[in-house]
């Protein structure tokens, strides 16, 4: 059974560290779907998950050119694709960045990606970033499919 857990990230810290260590299990065919308000966290915690899998390249919101790729920076493990899903119209243009086919040889993390991106992958992760009125942010992961199953246990280790 999947579990889902919330972790509170009051500080930017918390929010680089949770996607570090998200980031040191990702693999080549992983897909994690970030989903949130604006300012909630998505590209800080898509910052983290590139520090966790140590590709090289300054990440920031892919917002104007849709996907970034990230290569690791000791030439071993997966690449990271950084994909904003913010200004896709819909499933076509999905279809035409061609993601499938990276997750062949790298992990994808897509921004602004529930209710777009869930269908390149039988199993994936879905973290839903929410920004509280004291902004504290608060990080729930729901993991689907097997291999995701251990990620939703003891909040704060993914």
């Amino acid at each position: 059974m999947n579990t889902v857990s919330t972790v509170e990230l009051p500080a930017e810290s918390d929010a680089l560290e949770l996607g570090r260590s998200l980031g040191a299990r990702l693999r080549a065919g992983d897909l994690v779907l970030l989903t949130g308000p604006l300012g909630a966290g998505k590209t800080v915690l898509a910052k983290g998950i590139a520090a966790g899998m140590g590709v090289t390249g300054q990440v920031t919101s892919p917002t104007f050119v849709i996907a970034r790729v990230h290569h690791p920076a000791a030439g071993s493990g997966p690449a990271l694709v950084h994909v904003d899903a913010y200004r896709l119209g819909g499933l076509a243009d999905i279809d035409d960045l061609d993601l499938d086919t990276d997750l062949t040889e790298a992990a994808v993390v897509v921004e602004w990606g529930e209710g777009l991106a869930e269908r390149l992958a039988d199993e994936y992760l879905l973290v839903r970033l929410d920004r509280r009125e004291d902004d504290v942010r608060e990080a729930t992961l729901e993991p689907h499919g097997q291999r995701w199953r251990d990620c939703g246990g003891e909040p704060g280790k993914p």
